[in-house]
């Protein structure tokens, strides 16, 4: 038997996976790009929760407390969101040059009144 030495080696079925592998990725890849995938939701009725109007409390940079654009004390405050329902939405908007602490003060008591719907506005980046 006189068999020939390996001289090459074929490798159109190795670039063929190759480029299914390189397909798969591009494919997935665009959708890990966009953040998600297009999905046609399910329409329902409104909650009770979206008739709700979400309270606002604003923070000014010298520690002015707002609460639906009447001012407040953090004490007139307390007494003003105490008998409020705690599913109540609020909305926190504050000065970027207000000190850490006044704000901290203003989302410890909405912590301490046990409301779970608190959200901070803030400003996307140019």
């Amino acid at each position: 038997m006189d068999e020939k030495p390996f001289e090459t080696m074929n490798v159109i079925p190795f670039v063929d996976i190759m480029l299914v592998l390189l397909t798969i990725v591009l494919t997935t890849s665009s959708f890990i790009a966009t953040g998600r995938i297009p999905v046609n939701l399910p329409q329902a009725s409104k909650s009770a929760a979206e008739n709700q109007k979400t309270q606002l409390i604003e923070l000014g940079p010298d520690g002015e407390i707002f609460y639906n654009g009447k001012g407040a004390t953090a004490e007139s405050l307390k007494a003003v969101l105490h008998p409020l329902n705690r599913d109540m939405p609020f909305m926190v908007r504050a000065d970027r040059n207000l000190p850490l602490q006044k704000f901290i003060d203003v989302i410890d008591l909405l912590k301490q009144l046990q409301f779970t719907k608190v959200a901070v506005q803030t400003e996307t980046k140019k």
